[in-house]
């Protein structure tokens, strides 16, 4: 069912202050800038091998990556697997027991379908689904 590790995502105050550093010090493959309005945040994206690293910025206080960064501070957000069918996975993973923050995919970067499982049930770690647009669309 996961294919690989899709992305990890980094909560940022300002992309402005980290591009620099993923870019110009680890010397990674800046693949641009994207806004998800649904989600309230914009997205610098910087591909690893087959992975990639998304770091994040609130465009709003009161969105889930703002409301993170104000009790948790700046820092890793989430893992995300990428999978062949993600309202497949949301559905396993509800079987199995686990409490999901989507109970359907939406919309995020890339147009990638996508879907969150709650961190109280996968041991404090955010965990993200992703569906390529491709992919069973």
């Amino acid at each position: 069912m996961i294919r690989k590790i899709q992305h990890i995502g980094v909560a940022v105050r300002k992309l402005d202050d980290a591009i620099p550093f993923y870019r110009d010090v680890l010397g990674l493959e800046f693949a641009g800038i994207e806004e998800v309005a649904e989600q309230k945040i914009r997205a610098a994206v910087f591909r690893v091998g087959e992975s990639a690293i998304e770091v994040i910025e609130s465009t709003s206080p009161d969105g889930p990556v703002g409301k993170f960064i104000e009790k948790n501070g700046e820092g890793i957000h989430h893992v995300c697997f990428q999978v062949e069918d993600a309202a497949a996975a949301l559905a396993h993973a509800k079987e199995k027991g686990v409490r999901l923050i989507d109970e359907t995919p939406r919309t995020g970067v890339h147009g990638m379908r996508i879907g969150f499982l709650h961190p109280k049930s996968t041991f404090g770690v955010l965990t993200e689904f992703a569906q390529e647009e491709d992919e069973h669309a």
